[in-house]
């Protein structure tokens, strides 16, 4: 599950565009930050998750942040100034599961890849869409995992929302703020779609005429409702509603860390739900949890900042900078997971996260006074020194240094639910995680 939303320059601060995300996959799927370079291809064909499709003779520059396993990503920018962030949602349109299709995932790349504005990326997405469909398997451990996709598409200056189901697409352009989750957002109103669409539904028995509605035409409401996705989007977009015309990096990263209701309660990361923006895994009804974030600067005047986590849960974890041109990639800085836990930024950090939900409380409080004075300072340098592989390399090791220097609290008191313990101690074993 995931949570992508979007502020145009007429509701932030600084009058650019932000676009956030928190991407939520399995607990052990760990993600990597790259970035590829623009590139000329003479190769006619390109292999992607699953498939191959034909290779174009020129790429962009790309920031991406992407489950180690497979060939696309979760989120990311372009260096025009391009940023995605795709989620899963659910429909009464099953798929025949053969794996000949495109991943959400493969759609986000490979639109940053070969677009030079959100809409030509949105063009972009919904031609590979009608041509190859996406019947593609998401999961990591779960291989039944098939689902359709929703997107924010972004830019400096516009941005839109596309939500799809099997070959088909319906967008709307955003006017000032808008957010995303796990549900179908578009009704009756929406300014383009795919040719054939209230045909396609007829056809699956899903419109019998009147006034069509794309999300009630479509959507499974079983699994929608379970997401609760409503919660976590009206958290989102309210939160971006409350701070309209003040949005700035700042606010979108706490926004990124919000437990919604939960907060309310005190927060336990055992006693947590669907309903938390920043998602905390815990079990069959809970299989997922934040794995990476991003929010991402886009200006006018090229100047576009990416800044990413590399690692799980926001509410414990640390936003850097990175940036394009420069001769030093995330990839150099964080290292790459794999499967089990190594030496990778990511990997580290994990090791002492699954340590912090011993004692969530006391543990969060210590993360935060550590993170939260780097993160500000991050933040007030980060104009001076925009661009600078440098200051990326120095806002990497800097964490790895507080991480170190942290002495967590012994587990506390709290009595975990026995489900909830054996749970973990499955997803530690997997992941070689003492």
């Amino acid at each position: 599950m995931c949570d992508t939303a979007v502020a145009l320059p007429n509701a932030t601060r600084e009058g650019i565009t932000i676009l956030a995300k928190n991407s939520d996959r399995e607990p052990n799927e760990a993600q990597a930050i790259v970035r590829f370079d623009a590139a000329q291809h003479s190769e006619k064909t390109l292999r992607v998750s699953y498939i191959e499709i034909p290779q174009v003779k020129e790429t962009f520059e790309v920031i991406l942040s992407k489950p180690f396993w497979m060939w696309g990503a979760e989120m990311g920018v372009n260096s025009k100034g391009v940023a995605i962030g795709n989620e899963a949602v659910f429909a009464r349109v099953p798929f025949a599961k053969k794996n000949d299709g495109l991943l959400g995932m493969d759609l986000l790349r490979l639109a940053l890849e070969r677009s030079d504005t959100a809409q030509n990326a949105m063009l972009c997405i919904t031609q590979l869409l009608e041509q190859y469909g996406q019947d593609a398997m998401a999961g990591y451990y779960d291989k039944n995992f098939y689902y359709h996709n929703s997107f924010i598409i972004a830019d400096p200056t516009e941005a839109y929302v596309l939500e799809t189901i099997e070959k088909h697409w319906a967008f709307v352009k955003v006017k000032d703020v808008r957010s995303i989750s796990n549900g179908l957002t578009i009704e009756t109103e929406f300014d383009g779609s795919s040719k054939g669409l209230i045909e396609f539904a007829k056809s699956k028995g899903l419109h019998k005429g009147g006034e069509f509605n794309f999300r009630t035409t479509f959507s499974d409401k079983f699994f929608t409702y379970f997401s609760m996705c409503a919660s976590r989007r009206a958290d989102t977009e309210g939160n971006l509603r409350q701070s309209e015309g003040k949005t700035d990096a700042r606010s979108a990263m706490s926004h990124l860390r919000s437990h919604g209701l939960h907060e309310k309660q005190g927060f336990r990361p055992d006693k947590s739900s669907m309903a938390s923006v920043c998602l905390h895994a815990k079990g069959p009804v809970t299989p997922s949890q934040t794995t990476g974030s991003m929010v991402a600067e886009l200006r006018k005047d090229g100047r576009h900042t990416v800044w990413l986590t590399g690692s799980s849960s926001p509410c414990l974890s640390l936003f850097k900078p990175f940036y394009f041109g420069t001769d030093t990639s995330p990839q150099s800085l964080c290292g790459i997971p794999g499967s089990s836990a190594d030496d990778s930024l990511f990997w580290k950090h994990e090791r002492l996260h699954r340590r912090a939900l011993k004692a969530y409380g006391p543990s969060h409080e210590m993360i935060r006074q550590a993170y939260d004075s780097l993160e500000e300072e991050f933040l007030r340098s980060e104009h001076d020194r925009f661009g600078q592989g440098s200051f990326s390399s120095e806002c990497v090791q800097r964490q790895l240094s507080a991480m170190q220097a942290l002495d967590l609290p012994r587990p506390g008191s709290a009595v975990f639910h026995p489900l909830y313990r054996m749970q973990w101690n499955k997803w530690n074993s997997l992941c070689g995680i003492v």
